[in-house]
Parts: C-alpha cells; structure tokens; sequence
C-alpha cells in the first residue's frame, strides 16, 4: 500500500488495467472451476470492500459476486465480536470467595453439620447460595486437609525412619 503513495494517477490507472486483464486471463482459464480463497484472503478482501456501496461492488471486477465480499465481511465482524464476548473460564462461575469462607467457617465452628445444614444457615443469613456450593466447598476443603496431612506424614516419615508419632498442622 505505501508503494502506491508516490505513484502518479496515471501509473495507478495502468496498473489497475493491467490487473484487470489478469483477472480476465485467470477467469478464462478457470472456466467453471471455483477459485477457493485461504481465510486471510477473505479477511483482507472483505476488509477493504466493504465499506463500497452495492452498486459500486458490481461494477467492479471481482473474482467473487459483491454479495459474497459482504458475506465475508459479516462473518469476519461475527468472529470478532464472538471472540471478544467469550468468558474467560468455561463453565459455571465459580462461587464467590465470600460466600466460600463464611462455609468454611460455618462448618468449623460447627463440625457436626451437613452440607444441607450449612446451606440453611447460609440461607437465614440471607446469603443466596445453593446447596451444591456448600458441598463442594466442604468437600474440597477436607480434600485439601487431608492431603496436606498425608504430605506431612510422609515428610516426617523421610525424616525420622524410627519415629511414628507425627504432628498435624493446626487449620486456624
């Protein structure tokens, strides 16, 4: 494109004939064949003809109908928008952090209490979670401390092969 800046009007309009034959020439020699287009192809044609009222496109001399360069242009505006409007994660959003620690904190100060119980107290405070979110957030919790635990067992076991007694880190 910026080798056209110092052209004069006269070399331009050369240069446009001499294209135009060449599209003439490649039409010729297709015949009924379908000239197939690599995407970014699509993307660039559509991008520079589309803001070319529809009578302006059919008189030019294109390779594809007007109204395919217009296709391209939708579909391209399409995926761009789709793009920018796809959430960051996939799926359901994840409980708020909140929400997470007051069941957390529910459940220790109250060990005897099920996910159900949990989810009722969340709900007398006001707190519009559903029951699900209670028990995966209990459910992952214990994962976790259990998994810690067994990392410490086996730490101290390395350490000392002839001591069993280990301790557990406190979660407070």
């Amino acid at each position: 494109m910026l080798r056209l800046l110092p052209m004069t009007d006269r070399d331009k309009d050369t240069e446009i004939l001499a294209l135009r034959h060449r599209i003439t020439v490649l039409e010729r020699q297709l015949g009924k064949d379908k000239i197939h287009f690599s995407p970014s192809d699509r993307a660039f044609v559509a991008a520079l003809l589309h803001r070319l009222p529809l009578h302006v496109l059919r008189q030019l001399r294109l390779l594809v109908r007007p109204d395919t360069v217009l296709r391209w242009h939708r579909n391209l505006v399409a995926r761009r928008h789709a793009a920018s409007c796809q959430p960051k994660r996939p799926g359901r959003p994840r409980t708020v952090r909140s929400i997470r620690t007051l069941v957390l904190r529910l459940a220790k100060e109250n060990p005897n209490w099920g996910y159900r119980r949990l989810h009722g107290e969340l709900l007398v405070l006001g707190v519009p979670a559903a029951a699900g979110a209670a028990a995966r957030t209990t459910t992952t919790a214990a994962r976790t401390r259990a998994a810690v635990a067994r990392a410490v067992a086996a730490r101290a076991s390395r350490r000392r092969p002839g001591r069993s007694r280990v301790t557990y880190p406190s979660f407070e």
